[in-house]
């Protein structure tokens, strides 16, 4: 019996990267590997980028197959700014996307040249997680490492150019910066950001190669590198998502997204107008606070995060790191509505419900924004780490009022990038690649009655507490 065809994988995402060894042919994962960042704390998320090469190293190296490997790909976090030197080395640690500290800055980019003309433009109005506006704090802040750089990069790019040795990036992944448009680099942006276009990677057309294997790593060389992307994109390819189909991905972050014809421009900014990895656009909205804040929440209260009680009338808004949407960069967590009868059960389910609030109200506007008319009867599908626990499963059905199904496949970002692997070999496309592979088969779960209530009361709370939720810290 002939041996099977490999490809790999990968998933550098805020906390750590995943690899997985695929076979071609099946989709069958033979084999997996792990690797983890370590990231500051306090108002920087940071990361020194050669931990990021030091974990893809080992992950690859841990799934067991990277010498069979006959292609790669790596997805990457989006909108981290990494910065290069004449060498090729970081000239400082990365700004990661959860970094707010650019805050001020988006805000003046967007008052410069109003939100229509950024929705309009670019498809997106900039927040703190955009990388120009980390660019231009970056600018203000440390002029001294300004003066260092030759290069600007993405995560993804990062990683896919020490591979290959090539400067290259994606239209999916390149979307996020806020200076790409939808014919490429947008030169008004660049020349406000006083950005050179020579400092950023080549754009590659959906389905060209990044490359190939030329670098020490556990991978042979000479084996051909796709174009990679960002990590919702690549989740997208992994899902084999048609236009219209509803997805909420349950991590570090909260994103809900769907594969849209038409490029969307929301100028309240709550829906971002990304490209896909392929030739069509990819509407999301994204939540800084989710499964991390939930299960802080329920350290504090020193219960499980699975101990939720019903019939709370409490209200959490987990804000631990500010918010993206709504946009409050400068938010923490509030708590409205304790009485002596609350419990900790309680309590920890407002917090489950705080966040999929955010989530399910963006969902609704990311549909609304695509080319394809929005279907309240189709399957919601559940993705991330959150999506294997109960209480967040039920959350969703019952604030949603959707079907919800969980997908089998684990790990679908760098399942995305390993479509992206094989359809190099195959010459099918990606998402082609994914449905062939039946990547979202799982059980469906039937909707319950939308709970109109508990949404309506925190809709109320955040109305109230939002002129106290977004000022600036003292």
């Amino acid at each position: 019996m002939a041996e099977s065809r490999v490809v790999i994988g990968v998933d550098s995402s805020t906390q750590g990267t995943k690899a997985l060894a695929v076979d071609i042919d099946s989709g069958d994962v033979l084999g997996t590997g792990r690797a983890y960042h370590t990231v500051s704390q306090g108002n920087a998320r940071e990361t020194d980028p050669e931990q990021w090469w030091g974990a893809f190293t080992e992950a690859v190296a841990r799934t067991g197959h990277a010498h069979r490997a006959e292609a790669v790909s790596v997805a990457g976090q989006q909108h981290g700014l990494v910065t290069l030197d004449a060498q090729g080395q970081p000239v400082r640690p990365a700004l990661l996307w959860n970094d707010v500290r650019s805050a001020p800055q988006a805000a003046r980019m967007v008052e410069h040249f109003g939100a229509h003309w950024w929705a309009d433009r670019v498809g997106s109005v900039p927040t703190a997680a955009f990388t120009a506006s980390k660019w231009q704090w970056l600018r203000e802040r440390e002029p001294s490492a300004l003066r260092r750089i030759t290069g600007v990069r993405l995560p993804h790019d990062y990683l896919t150019e020490r591979l290959t040795g090539e400067a290259t990036t994606d239209r999916g992944d390149a979307s996020g910066t806020g200076w790409w448009g939808a014919d490429g680099y947008d030169q008004q942006v660049l020349e406000h950001l006083e950005l050179d276009p020579r400092l950023l990677p080549r754009v590659l057309s959906p389905l060209e190669s990044a490359g190939k294997v030329v670098r020490d790593s556990p991978l042979p060389d000479g084996i051909p590198v796709g174009a990679g992307t960002g990590d919702n994109m690549a989740a997208a390819l992994g899902l084999g998502l048609r236009p219209g189909q509803p997805v909420l991905s349950l991590g570090t972050s909260g994103t809900v997204y769907a594969v849209s014809r038409s490029r969307p421009g929301d100028p309240s900014g709550v829906v971002a107008g990304f490209a896909d990895a392929l030739g069509d656009w990819l509407p999301l909205s994204c939540t800084l606070n989710c499964t991390l804040a939930v299960d802080r929440l329920a350290t504090l209260l020193g219960i499980d995060r699975e101990e939720v009680e019903p019939d709370g009338e409490a209200v959490v808004l987990p804000y631990l790191d500010g918010e993206r949407t709504p946009n409050l960069p400068y938010a923490s967590g509030l708590i409205h509505g304790l009485r002596h009868d609350t419990t900790p059960g309680q309590l920890l389910q407002a917090a489950y419900d705080g966040a999929a609030h955010s989530l399910l109200d963006a969902l609704d506007e990311v549909l609304a924004s695509g080319s394809v008319p929005p279907d309240a009867t189709a399957p919601l599908l559940l993705i991330g780490g959150g999506a294997q626990g109960t209480a967040w499963r039920e959350t969703i059905r019952r604030l949603s009022g959707r079907p919800v199904q969980v997908p089998r496949a684990q790990e679908v970002v760098a399942l995305g990038a390993a479509a992206q692997a094989a359809a190099l070999l195959t010459e099918e496309r990606p998402d082609e690649v994914a449905r062939r592979w039946r990547t979202t088969d799982g059980p469906c779960w039937e909707p319950l009655p939308r709970d109109h209530a508990t949404r309506a009361r925190i809709t109320r709370t955040q109305t109230h507490a939002t002129p106290l939720l977004n000022r600036p810290g003292e």
